[in-house]
């Protein structure tokens, strides 16, 4: 199973001082040396993390295939095509959000998106869609000419946050804390079969399957047990123990615990 590590969250420590350190660009290398198999940043509208010149420096330089996340304005689009990742995953964007909440609307967006798609695809980029785990979304997905899913695993890691560290992971869901044990315990195992059921009908679609948002230590173990998830995508859990253990230390312990 690959991974992905996501440095938008080194670009948020520079900007919360709005100087150039740390540099996303200086943690390439260590990624290679570490270990992990994809570089995966995201250039959100607003450019709140990682901004135009960060993308040019890192897709120019990565000695890593580069997976770019990004909405489907035609603005992002045009310097995705002029800059060609490896890899483009295709998600929803809000400004007020925190983070990407939720999975891309494949189904009231389909045209667009498969625009976009075909876009993508002319200019020799492979394709991704951030998705939640749902079937009609999943085959919709798969309409578009898209070469890969990834399934959005927010729900399963804020109830296990909520259940084994009584501490949930998006705002709105602090009054769930409040449920009995057994009902968040049966909230999980639905979060993960629902996951495993939708790799499976992505794997018969045809799609390449991966996996992530809230992905974490403590949580990724279920995930990687999953038959067909082929790569995980994860950063703000391996950027935080960084701060304490160093970004390549970070980065071994996630492959070791997403090998088991």
């Amino acid at each position: 199973m690959r991974l992905g590590v996501n440095i938008d969250h080194i670009a948020v420590l520079r900007e919360a001082r709005k100087i150039n350190d740390p540099d996303p660009l200086d943690a390439l290398a260590i990624l290679k040396r570490a270990g992990a198999d994809q570089v995966t940043i995201h250039l959100r509208e607003d450019r709140r993390h990682i901004n135009d010149y960060d993308a040019e420096r890192i897709i120019a330089n990565s000695p890593l295939p580069v997976n770019m996340e990004c909405s489907i304005d035609e603005g992002i689009i045009d310097i995705v095509c002029r800059l060609r990742p490896h890899r483009a995953t295709l998600v929803p964007e809000r400004r007020e959000e925190v983070t990407t909440e939720g999975g891309l609307d494949v189904i009231g967006q389909f045209d667009h998106v498969s625009k976009v798609v075909e876009r993508l695809k002319s200019e020799e980029i492979d394709v991704s869609l951030f998705v939640d785990p749902d079937f009609e979304i999943i085959a919709a997905s798969a309409d578009t000419g898209a070469d890969m899913v990834e399934l959005h695993t927010g729900e399963y890691a804020n109830v296990f946050a909520m259940l084994y560290s009584n501490l949930p992971q998006t705002p709105h869901s602090i009054k769930e804390l409040e449920l009995p044990r057994s009902q968040l315990k049966e909230r999980l195992s639905h979060a993960l079969g629902e996951l495993e059921n939708s790799v499976i009908y992505a794997a018969k679609a045809g799609l390449l399957v991966a996996a992530g948002h809230g992905l974490n230590y403590q949580n990724v173990s279920a995930i990687t047990k999953i038959p067909n998830i082929e790569e995980l995508n994860i950063g703000q859990s391996i950027v935080a123990r960084s701060v304490w253990v160093g970004l390549e230390r970070a980065i071994r312990e996630m492959i070791e615990a997403i090998n088991g």
